[in-house]
């Protein structure tokens, strides 16, 4: 069967053939029911001022103090169609009274007025009552409707056209992690911050590596043409957001990304390297955000990557946890998913036991330490040293900046 893929402003344009291969290993996997949302509320839809009365899922808090020392709660919520972010301030004591709610419950009816800062809604707090009864957190958490089993059926294509022995390191990857990489965000705030996201951030790196490898006039001239789709689609924002009110703009989504991209790209082609390993990159990109099964945490997610990385741990721990809306691990966000990337790819060498060598070990681990590219961006190396590393980092600021635009596209 052949499928067209029409992606990042319809600029990569491509046809795949999902033939036998894939359809075996479809057949092999499971895929979560996922009920079509049943919840009306979008903050968007509310105007400052606007009273709300809804039921959401608490996904983490904070207690913060003002200039003048008077605690405060930060809180976000969500719903299948979005997270939110509120406050609640500490009038007659409910912080206090509040806390051990917070701590022991996930979903929560709550009564809140719509305010509105720099274009940005958020709610503030006047009452919150837990809900006792049995609900499902998982049915509150952010999905956008994706077709998950389309996904998949894509990224694992690009999976059978790499060769041995990295095509086996990859299938036998998916498989070990699948119940949780089908359903695990990719962030929780800036990008695929909501349920598959991170199988599809994952495809959507391999969406720009695979219109890059088949380019007709090569990798150096698919990269300029895709730094021109940016150039464009910036020009076009900027000139858009000129015709809007001041206080309707919002930061473009490329703004101060040119010089960067243009920056990796002239690093880039100064490597002597004269060949790129696109099976090492396909697999690299697959296990470049692997690590954020560990460093969010989320209802419905088993520990199964905890207990593959630490077998003679006691996990009691775990166990004992209240699930809720997306938020940062509190275990998993000490290590990040950075080094866990590489930590998942040394274990899973372990135990299959495929013949890579040292140095393609450790090009991978090289790929999945330097995908933010910069230092201050997170990255765990000072700068990409192989022609693979500076692809991984543009793939991936391409398609994290890109969702932003196809996300409001969709919530529209």
């Amino acid at each position: 069967m052949d499928r067209t893929i029409d992606y990042f402003y319809s600029k990569i344009n491509y046809s795949i053939t999902l033939n036998q291969d894939v359809a075996n290993i479809i057949q092999s996997l499971n895929f979560p029911l996922i009920k079509a949302s049943e919840a009306t509320f979008v903050l968007d839809n509310f105007k400052a001022g606007d009273q709300v009365n809804e039921r959401l899922l608490l996904n983490d808090y904070d207690v913060r103090l003002t200039k003048t020392n008077k605690e405060y709660l930060t809180l976000t919520f969500s719903n299948q169609n979005g997270m939110y972010r509120a406050k609640m301030w500490d009038n007659q004591g409910a912080i206090k009274q509040i806390l051990p709610l917070l701590e022991k419950h996930r979903v929560f009816d709550l009564t809140a007025t719509v305010d509105e800062y720099n274009q940005i809604k958020s709610l503030t707090v006047k009452k919150l009552e837990p809900v006792k009864q049995a609900i499902q957190p998982f049915t509150l958490l952010p999905f956008p409707n994706l077709d998950l089993k389309e996904i998949a059926e894509e990224l694992i294509y690009y999976l059978t056209t790499i060769n041995e022995p990295y095509r086996t390191l990859a299938i036998d990857t998916l498989n070990k992690f699948w119940d949780d990489f089908i359903l695990a965000p990719a962030a929780k705030g800036y990008h695929h911050n909501y349920i598959g996201g991170l199988i599809k951030h994952t495809t959507g790196l391999m969406r720009f590596t695979y219109f890059i490898q088949h380019h007709e006039k090569g990798p150096l001239e698919a990269l300029l043409y895709l730094i021109t789709v940016v150039e464009k689609a910036y020009k076009q924002e900027v000139y858009i957001d000129a015709q809007k009110d001041k206080r309707e703009r919002k930061r473009p989504v490329w703004q101060d990304t040119i010089d960067h991209l243009y920056s990796m790209l002239n690093q880039l082609t100064q490597l002597e390297q004269t060949t790129i390993n696109f099976d090492l990159l396909y697999t690299a990109i697959l296990y470049h955000d692997l690590g954020k099964l560990l460093e969010y945490d989320y209802a419905g997610k088993s520990y199964q990557a905890f207990e593959f990385l630490y077998p003679h741990a006691d996990h009691t721990e775990l166990g004992e946890r209240a699930q809720g809306g997306i938020e940062m691990d509190a275990l998993g966000s000490l290590v990040g998913h950075i080094p866990y990337g590489v930590m998942l790819l040394q274990q899973m060498l372990q135990v299959s036991a495929i013949p890579l060598t040292l140095s393609q070990i450790h090009q991978i681990n090289h790929c999945i330490l330097c995908h933010h590219g910069l230092p201050e961006w997170g990255a765990a190396v000072r700068s990409p040293e192989i022609k693979e590393g500076f692809l991984i980092h543009l793939v991936d600021y391409f398609d994290s900046r890109y969702e932003n635009e196809e996300m409001a596209y969709y919530r529209s």
